[in-house]
């Protein structure tokens, strides 16, 4: 960032790449953001909204509202949907679509988490499908490690 232009942005590249691998996940989130940022700058937004989806969701993962919010503002000013940014992470689960989706993640199916908490499969269902719209998932393997990932910080160190 300090660098600016080319020397700059291929810091940021750097950063990212080796941010990947590592269990830093909020630095990595904050690299994605800058990236995203110096590309949206400089007219190339398509590449940016990429970098500032994946950055904002690592964002809301660890918790660091500020870097989210920053992350949001630079996707909007990339030409992103403000749909695809509104709702989402783990803060955005109710309390009962978190519960649902723990059970499920634990192993339970469908019918022994409603049978636990005195509801109807069909409930169960529509909890779960609102946790995997907000988290991003598709399958119960995906829905664990989003939660973990948020129960254990999963990395996320430092200060939003």
């Amino acid at each position: 960032m300090v660098l600016g232009g080319e020397a700059g942005e291929e810091s940021l590249r750097e950063a990212v790449a080796v941010l990947e691998a590592s269990i830093g996940k909020l630095e990595h989130s904050r690299a994605l953001v800058e990236l995203g940022a110096l590309l949206r700058r400089t007219g190339r937004r398509s590449e940016a909204r990429g970098l500032l989806r994946e950055g904002l969701k690592l964002a809301r993962a660890c918790g660091a509202v500020p870097l989210a919010r920053r992350a949001e503002d630079e996707l909007r000013g990339a030409g992103g949907s403000p749909r695809t940014v509104i709702r989402a992470g783990v803060d955005e689960l109710t309390s009962t679509e978190r519960r649902v989706a723990l059970m499920a993640a634990s192993g339970m199916g469908n019918k022994q988490i409603a049978q636990e908490l005195f509801v109807t499969v069909k409930t169960v269902e529509t909890h779960l499908y609102r946790a995997y719209q907000k988290l991003g998932v598709r399958s119960r393997v995906q829905l664990a490690a989003a939660l973990e990932l948020r129960a254990g910080q999963g990395g996320c160190q430092g200060s939003p």
